[in-house]
């Protein structure tokens, strides 16, 4: 089982310049109530935080009540300011290990009037927070966060588009190894008939590398058999720029997702693998076996599913046996649909 934090930090950056820092702090619980908030001379505020937290637990697939997690605030923020709501979230996933940062600091600003539907409103901060760092923004568009349901890839079930993310370990053999997502936005066609990659947009990818991503995720609606010619896409990165294929697979499990064609894992769904014959669903491996191996295990979380080629099984034993003791699932595929 993975090994939980006594204590997570996320930063906000308040529209007035200052920075706030929400810690969670994480101890038995022994009959004490759930979320407990130590604000001193702001009882509203406590309030606000404690209903804050506890509304957005109700998107989790999982909850375990056994610890009492205390919320507290190094500065009180103006009556009217929310923006640290999505930070008081984050610290409190954080903490009982159901949401990890890509790196720390985490800076977060966001709220929501349906914490419990899970749907994020916000805006960008007013100043650049330090780098490296990882940020998280409520709202819609671009790489803001619509929804909380997508920090573990699984879609806004009363979205009329629809999105998912998966996720792929990228590799380059620096300290900015990490495990990257793509997020697929499906939105039904009203007329069929259109040519399938005229269908999919993906914004900030060369011209070259669109074509490699259209064909991939044309090839593999194709062996969906039901895939084609009625979805309008729109691909998106974590990450902007990363070398080679690898990342085909995460498409296209994020898209099958999109289309709730893919089973949805309880956490997230963690691919790696490409293929020369994406219409015949067949997954193919990709380079990079033993340190993608080990950026996986290093990172994956109670919950997340894996999917990797059939091709990397042999001499995987010992992987496959860590992977479990986190409370991960694995699967070795050759084919897409037959998981």
């Amino acid at each position: 089982m993975t090994t939980l934090p006594n204590s997570a930090e996320c930063r906000c950056l308040l529209p007035d310049g200052r920075t706030l820092t929400v810690t969670a702090t994480r101890r038995p619980r022994a009959n004490r109530a759930d979320v407990k908030c130590a604000l001193a001379g702001a009882p509203a505020l406590c309030e606000r935080m404690q209903e804050v937290v506890r509304l957005a637990r109700h998107t989790e697939a999982r909850f375990d009540s056994r610890d009492q997690v205390v919320l507290s605030m190094d500065i009180a923020p103006l009556p009217r300011q929310r923006d640290w709501e999505l930070a008081a979230v984050l610290a409190d996933r954080m903490v009982r290990g159901v949401y990890r940062a890509a790196r720390a600091p985490v800076y977060a600003q966001g709220w929501s009037d349906a914490w419990h539907l899970g749907r994020m409103t916000g805006a960008m901060p007013t100043a650049a927070p330090p780098q490296p760092c990882t940020l998280v923004v409520g709202g819609e568009g671009g790489e803001r966060l619509a929804h909380l349901g997508a920090l573990s890839g699984h879609t806004d079930p009363a979205a009329s588009v629809s999105s998912a993310r998966a996720w792929f370990p990228l590799h380059s053999g620096g300290i900015n190894d990490s495990l990257a997502w793509v997020e697929v936005s499906v939105h039904p066609l009203e007329r069929h008939g259109a040519d399938e990659e005229d269908t999919i947009a993906a914004p900030g990818l060369d011209p070259t590398e669109q074509l490699g991503l259209r064909q991939a995720l044309a090839g593999a609606r194709h062996f969906d058999g039901r895939g084609l010619g009625r979805w309008r896409s729109v691909v998106r990165f974590g990450e902007n720029r990363f070398p080679g294929n690898s990342y085909e697979l995460a498409l296209v499990l994020a898209d099958r997702l999109a289309r709730g064609r893919e089973c949805v894992p309880r956490g997230r769904l963690i691919a790696s693998g490409c293929s020369a014959a994406w219409h015949a669903g067949r997954v193919d491996s990709v380079e990079g076996r033993a340190p993608k191996l080990a950026l996986i295990l290093a990172q994956a979380l109670e919950g997340d599913r894996v999917l990797l080629p059939a091709a990397w099984r042999d001499g995987a034993d010992a992987f496959a046996a860590a992977l479990k003791a986190r409370g991960a699932s694995l699967a070795w595929i050759e084919r897409i649909g037959m998981i």
